[in-house]
């Protein structure tokens, strides 16, 4: 053993070493060409090499990242103009029949849905839109308490019942649809917009423009209900 006495370095030391000094290896670019890191597939790579392939999937990992936040805002911005089209269609109706029209037609185009459906709570057995006003007694009401009492939008495949009551014979082609509650004041009843295709409304789906939704044509309901 040398007089000089030796020094015992372990790899945390190391390692802050070079945090401290980044520059370290400029001066010790020999260093470079000698070592070798092991890669998954059990050959080595230089130090160089491992730097690269690292930068490279940080840049990838960005990218995506990026791609994604740009998805998002165009997700965001189709939607807040389909939101805008039903507000001007829910506006330029003057009477229930031109609301419930309105509606349908803005779904249909703007939403891509294949069925709408509107229940309002409320004895009016003269109205000529006999689809829509449903007696606070009727028992298909029933099927619904939950989601009325939750006040929260449902997405998923309705049950037969739910289909039956909401959209009638064409309850056997719903294979998924959005139960979106209307509890307000002056207004209580359901909207309901279904699919042929079982993935459309997704149980998973966020409730924040469903719930928007029902608001604005909810809104419209009551200035025409007692105008």
């Amino acid at each position: 053993m040398s007089d000089q006495q030796q020094v015992q370095v372990d790899e945390g030391q190391v390692a802050e070493y070079l945090q401290q000094h980044p520059d370290f290896f400029q001066n010790h670019l020999d260093l470079l060409e000698q070592m070798q890191i092991p890669h998954p597939s059990g050959s080595a790579v230089s130090l160089i090499s491992k730097q690269l392939e690292l930068f490279r999937n940080k840049h990838q990992e960005q990218e995506n990242q990026l791609t994604a936040l740009i998805d998002i805002a165009r997700e965001n911005d189709a939607a807040f103009n389909r939101m805008h089209e039903l507000t001007l269609a829910m506006l330029e109706a003057n009477t229930l029949e031109d609301a419930i029209a309105n509606l349908n037609e803005v779904l249909a185009e703007c939403f891509l849905t294949d069925f709408v459906s509107v229940k309002i709570v409320e004895e009016r057995a003269d109205s000529p839109l006999n689809n829509l006003f449903v007696a606070p007694d009727d028992e298909g009401l029933h099927q619904f308490t939950n989601i009325l009492l939750e006040n929260q939008p449902k997405c998923g495949r309705p049950t037969l019942a739910q289909a039956r009551f909401l959209f009638g014979e064409a309850a056997p082609e719903v294979r998924s649809c959005a139960i979106i509650p209307m509890a307000f004041t002056q207004l209580e009843g359901v909207l309901a917009i279904g699919s042929r295709d079982e993935g459309r409304f997704h149980y998973s789906m966020g409730s924040l423009f469903l719930t928007q939704m029902s608001e604005i044509i909810a809104t419209r309901l009551i200035s025409l209900l007692h105008s």
